[in-house]
């Protein structure tokens, strides 16, 4: 502070600074938690629902491998590994299609 008992400009700047970097800081974790627990509600809201047309899916066996697929559309959703194991591991047009959707 100075002499006077009042703080310079300098301070008040600083602490000005401060505030505001306290307050980004609270807004992006409140922005983060509302993301999380919208994540949270809509993972709720569609889990084993059909991307197509929103009925439950059912976990059906076909040829050895647990899928999902929709009783309404027949839809089907494969979780990560399963074309493989249901397409084999050939070479040739399933990998190639394959190699477009791995990062």
């Amino acid at each position: 502070m100075s002499q006077m008992g009042k703080p310079s400009h300098e301070e008040e700047e600083y602490f000005a600074k401060v505030e505001m970097e306290k307050r980004q800081n609270l807004a992006e974790k409140l922005k983060e938690n509302m993301a999380s627990e919208e994540l949270d509600k809509l993972k709720a809201l569609h889990w084993h629902h059909c991307a197509n047309c929103g009925f439950e899916m059912h976990s059906v066996v076909f040829k050895g491998v647990t899928i999902e697929k929709c009783p309404h559309c027949g839809g089907i959703f494969l979780d990560p590994g399963e074309l493989e194991q249901l397409a084999g591991k050939e070479g040739g047009f399933i990998s190639a299609v394959l190699s477009i959707f791995k990062t």
